[in-house]
């Protein structure tokens, strides 16, 4: 589980932020602690309220927790988990806003701390907060047997396409993924080994090197955006000066946008609407599945939610009747049996707490499931897209260089993309044939010696002890030899 933690301040745009409900399908306040507010707006307001009376100005502490992607997991680790960091960081007590939020099939939880004390009316310090959430994440890892991450175990192998807030919201300006934009520039990079080929590979994605204003090397996206290089690229300037020379022989961002918006922009502004036109009507259908499942699944959840409301005051009012009032009541206390029924609402108590949690955790694994399926397709045609619109760059590169009287320049068959070379089997090379000695024709017994080497095992025990009980079982639930277990969907009814 990734844990990403900041202070921060701004209680109404954060509040604004975890009730969102256009980017996140489901939003759940799971918990409002230790505030005069019940709602999650107002105790961010009570929270920004008790800090004017400090001098504090960041008194928030935000964490992010998302959980591997593959994985489903439980309320009770996310609790135990929050438990964990506010013992580390010392806001034990402290209070506390928990948020569920479900985007795209994955289910992540926010948190967010009050760091001002009450009592005292100063700030809890939060030394080296990011080295405890990772050591917290790590143990997470550990505990329950996930893939780590390998920037995880050594922050000098993260991944170079994960990106910051700016990064992202510049990215989503320009209608591409951060992470996306990330790794196309870095691609840039790696097929290219000077200045001139590292030009010609960001014009083919729709990207052009330029002089920046405050960064030495920058590149723009089709609609004018500045990305640094350097940072893009997770290098240093003097790295990238070093292969594509000085920055003061680049024309400067205004000079390269001009050349965007005379040269490219009418060329394929007409194709890129036609593009996007295209990408939504195929997007449209699978838009409105999604939108339908999403409100079916809001149904589900709340019909289970107010079957267990229903159920949970039923059963209380029963175990309240256990406990007799009165003369009865005393004579009870004095037997001994109050205690007993006392310690049996407990259990009672404490066993439909988890019998609730376990239905609406089948519920949310169900319901994430079939959200993954739909998602899985989305991907598909966002991919498609995107190279839908890579290719419009890429053929305006191409048509440029005719216009100047340059003959088109042919991709070496090792750079053209096709899809099938990954799959086809490797090329056979033969050796160079060396002069057989002379031998006499092969006996029968070599021969059948040589034919017996060539045929492969009968099929014996240890071959079918070698594959593994879920794989047999995979094969007799595909041969239909075995029948459907019991559904574990929920029982929406009780």
């Amino acid at each position: 589980m990734i844990l990403k933690g900041s202070q921060r301040g701004g209680a109404r745009q954060l509040g604004d932020h975890l009730l969102k409900t256009t980017e996140n399908e489901h939003v759940e306040v799971h918990e409002v602690r230790g505030f005069m507010a019940s709602d999650l707006l107002g105790a961010l307001r009570e929270a920004e309220a008790t800090a004017k009376g400090t001098r504090c100005k960041q008194y928030l502490f935000s964490v992010s927790l998302n959980p591997p992607e593959t994985e489903s997991v439980r309320i009770d680790v996310f609790e135990k988990t929050l438990e964990a960091i506010e013992e580390r960081n010392g806001l034990t007590g402290q209070p506390r806003v928990v948020v569920f939020h479900e985007k795209e099939g994955r289910r992540h939880c926010h948190a967010v701390w009050s760091r001002i004390d009450a009592e005292s009316m100063t700030a809890r310090p939060l030394p080296f907060f990011k080295n405890k959430l990772r050591e917290v994440s790590k143990q997470l890892y550990l505990e329950h047997g996930w893939k780590m991450p390998r920037g995880l175990m050594d922050s000098r192998e993260a991944d170079p396409r994960n990106f910051s807030l700016d990064e992202w919201q510049q990215a989503k300006r320009v209608g591409l993924r951060a992470g996306d934009l990330k790794a196309m520039i870095q691609e840039c990079w790696a097929v290219s080994d000077s200045k001139a080929a590292f030009t010609k590979a960001l014009e083919e994605r729709g990207l052009y090197l330029a002089k920046g204003d405050r960064r030495a090397h920058v590149a723009l996206t089709f609609e004018g955006e500045v990305i640094s290089l350097p940072r893009a690229l997770g290098k240093k300037a003097k790295e990238v000066a070093a292969r594509l020379g000085p920055a003061e022989s680049l024309p400067n961002v205004a000079i390269t946008r001009q050349r965007i918006a005379s040269d490219i922009l009418p060329k394929l502004k007409d194709h890129r609407e036609e593009a996007r036109a295209r990408a939504a009507a195929e997007l449209k259908p699978v838009e409105e599945k999604r939108r339908a499942m999403q409100a079916a699944h809001a149904a589900e959840r709340a019909k289970l939610d107010a079957g267990q409301k229903a159920r949970l005051e039923q059963e209380t009012r029963d175990r309240a009747a256990r406990l007799r009032k009165g003369l009865a009541g005393l004579w009870d206390r004095l037997r001994g049996v109050y205690e007993k029924a006392k310690k049996q609402n407990e259990m009672e108590a404490l066993w439909s707490l988890q019998r609730d949690r376990e239905q609406r955790h089948a519920l949310l694994q169900a319901q994430s499931k079939e959200r993954q399926e739909l998602q899985a397709k989305i991907r598909e045609l966002r991919n498609a897209h995107a190279e839908r619109l890579r290719e419009l760059h890429r053929d305006t590169t191409k048509y440029r260089s005719l216009s100047r009287g340059e003959p088109p320049k042919v991709r070496a068959p090792e750079e053209r993309p096709n899809t099938l070379r990954a799959k086809a089997a490797p090329s056979f090379t033969p050796e160079p044939q060396k002069t057989a000695k002379p031998r006499s024709a092969p006996s029968t017994e070599e021969r059948l010696k040589s034919l017996r080497a060539q045929t492969p095992p009968a099929f014996t025990p240890e071959r079918q002890n070698s594959i593994s009980p879920e794989e047999r079982l995979k094969r007799l639930r595909q041969r239909g030899k075995l029948d459907k277990g019991p559904s574990h969907e929920p029982d929406l009814e009780r």
